[in-house]
């Protein structure tokens, strides 16, 4: 192909995106050294935790063309996820007998959604032009992908980590076409955090160590998902209500007064979980958790890991009457003896933490 058929191309790569839902889309190059070394201090820094396989895939991730050989530019697309009928975070953390899910959690997971999505638009390409060579992810291998939106114009990283757009914000997920096309790349995106602290300041458990540096093994989000061990003693406390991932950072970013809701309905809440009862969801056995996460994202926790975060969430909350105070302790109680060591571990901690919150109503 000409130089302008691929410029031609690009244009019309674009505009199918954007008519398959994807809110923006760019093309970049492979050069993510810069990333490549941020990387490198990241994970000698143990700031990863116990996910152990960012280090084996080696530089995989930061080297597009040895995980996926031949490919020369990246497509890099974004969707926009924020639900527009789910109760608002914000009022959740008020309210500590709710379980405050990450908003990205509440619909269909969106792997799917997105990896769909990509694949029509790959398939329309090849009605266009021919077979060619290309391979479609969405956050399911090594691929650097907020780096490669960057480099696409598709926004910044801000200091907490996630990518930022100064007309959307940050409620969005990201997904690529690797190809081997040698399509026109776009400018890359500039930073426009500024002076601004804020998502440094609003941290619960403090993992945004410094600018654009977080400790996954503080951050709520990997300590309710992919830890699949106990949750640190000293950080339990500072969950609150939170059960599955954590938005706190982005709650308070000044950029996301410009997000704006999704139109997906697969991204609208399922089975009420923006605004469920701790002791509701608690009292799920394994077959409702199975039933009412299909198709979710919450189901990569596992069930152990479901009713671990829970329990925690039930020993932080402070209960208003005397009647609640017993309601959280028989909940807990009829855990104790649960078969998985994770669970019952999180639940005496809870009882204990809880007969300390009670000490009031047994002493009247």
């Amino acid at each position: 192909m000409s130089p302008q058929q691929l410029r031609e191309l690009a244009t019309q790569i674009k505009g199918w995106g954007r008519e398959l839902g994807f809110q923006k889309l760019g093309i970049c190059d492979l050069q993510l050294e810069e990333h490549e070394r941020r990387l490198e201090q990241w994970l000698a820094q143990g700031f990863h935790g116990s996910m152990d396989y960012m280090e084996r895939h080696g530089r995989r991730r930061s080297r597009p063309a040895e995980l996926v050989p031949g490919t020369l530019r990246v497509i890099s697309a974004r969707m926009d996820y924020l639900p527009a009928r789910a109760r608002p975070a914000a009022a959740l953390l008020r309210e500590p007998g709710t379980g405050l899910v990450s908003r990205y959690a509440l619909g269909r997971d969106y792997h799917k959604v997105l990896r769909k999505r990509l694949q029509r638009l790959a398939a329309r390409i090849e009605r266009q032009i021919g077979p060619f060579g290309y391979r479609v992810f969405v956050d399911s291998a090594p691929v650097l992908e907020k780096a490669l939106a960057e480099k696409a114009g598709l926004g910044w990283i801000g200091k907490h980590s996630n990518l930022l757009d100064r007309q959307a914000g940050s409620w969005f997920f990201l997904g690529e076409i690797y190809t081997d096309l040698p399509l026109p790349v776009d400018p890359p995106a500039q930073n426009h955090c500024g002076d601004c602290v804020r998502c440094i300041e609003a941290c619960p458990t403090g993992a945004i160590v410094g600018p654009y540096q977080v400790d996954a093994r503080r951050c709520i989000s990997y300590l309710t998902i992919e830890l699949k061990g106990p949750i640190p003693v000293e950080l339990r406390p500072l969950l609150g209500n939170r059960i599955y991932g954590c938005d706190d950072c982005q709650l308070v970013c000044p950029w996301n007064r410009f997000a704006r809701p999704s139109g997906e309905e697969d991204f609208s809440p399922r089975h009420g979980l923006d605004s469920a009862e701790l002791l509701q969801l608690f009292a799920w056995d394994e077959n409702e958790f199975l039933r009412r996460t299909e198709g979710s994202a919450i189901r990569r926790t596992g069930y152990p890991g479901w009713l671990r975060n829970i329990a925690v969430a039930l020993g932080n909350l402070p209960p208003a009457t005397e009647a609640e105070w017993k309601a959280v302790i028989a909940a807990l109680d009829a855990r104790r003896e649960h078969p998985s060591p994770l669970v019952r571990e999180h639940v005496v901690w809870a009882l204990e933490s809880q007969l300390q919150k009670g000490s009031g109503f047994r002493d009247q």
